[in-house]
């Protein structure tokens, strides 16, 4: 595969036979992010899990102090007083049935979806379109919620929430935040980050949880981290 000019140039910063602490990797992926927009940047961790053992599924959320570096738009697919709880929370669409049929039709220009419990039998015929985007409400996801925490869960999703779970190549991609984001911030979202997949380990997992780890942005290379100083971080 050729290699353009650029990417051999930034792919000089770092050194393949190195680990990097994660304050060294932001800073090169800062220092590498060298394109017109904003480049987001990535964690990537390699699990040691099976993907297909059920014992071994890892999913969850995290919560980004820093956000995400983008207005993140919420859909909450609610009716009754649950609908007007969440418009008042600040919900930028709200709806039962008509926001069903405009999603069955191709529409998903939002963020993240939110549904209350009683909306999920709607909801559920969605599922390959929004399956396939990751924006299907789950209870595992804190999604599904009860309508008293929707202004709770609302203002997490504008705060900038992720949400990660294992692939079926047994690794997790997250998005930390973007490369315009001074050294402290991305080091406050990665933190969160980290602390959450540590505690989201599974009572099946055996041996060594996190394999390798690996910092990136869209069009830079890939930093391989340290594991011992990333995974004692802590957002506290």
């Amino acid at each position: 595969m050729k290699i353009g000019k650029r990417y051999a140039e930034t792919a000089k910063l770092v050194d393949k036979t190195k680990e990097y602490t994660p304050e060294e990797a932001i800073a090169i992926a800062k220092k590498g992010a060298t394109v017109k927009f904003d480049e987001t940047v990535e964690l990537h961790l390699r699990m040691g899990l099976d993907p297909r053992n059920s014992a071994h599924q890892v999913r969850g959320i995290a919560l980004l102090p820093f956000g995400l570096g983008k207005q993140v738009k919420v859909l909450v697919f609610a009716q009754g007083e649950a609908a007007k709880t969440a418009e008042a929370g600040g919900a930028d669409f709200v709806g039962a049935d008509e926001l069903v049929k405009k999603i069955e039709e191709g529409w998903t220009e939002f963020d993240v979806a939110i549904a209350t419990p009683d909306m999920m039998s709607k909801v559920g015929k969605l599922g390959k379109v929004l399956g396939r985007k990751g924006l299907m409400p789950n209870p595992k996801s804190g999604t599904v919620v009860n309508p008293n925490d929707l202004p709770r869960v609302l203002q997490d999703a504008r705060k900038g929430r992720v949400e990660f779970k294992l692939d079926r190549t047994a690794i997790i991609h997250v998005v930390v935040g973007k490369a315009s984001f001074e050294p402290e911030k991305l080091m406050g979202n990665l933190a969160s980050i980290i602390e959450a997949i540590v505690k989201a380990r599974p009572s099946g997992a055996k041996g060594q949880y996190v394999r390798s780890a690996f910092l990136t942005t869209t069009m830079g290379p890939s930093v391989k981290l340290d594991l011992k100083p990333t995974l004692a971080l802590t957002s506290s």
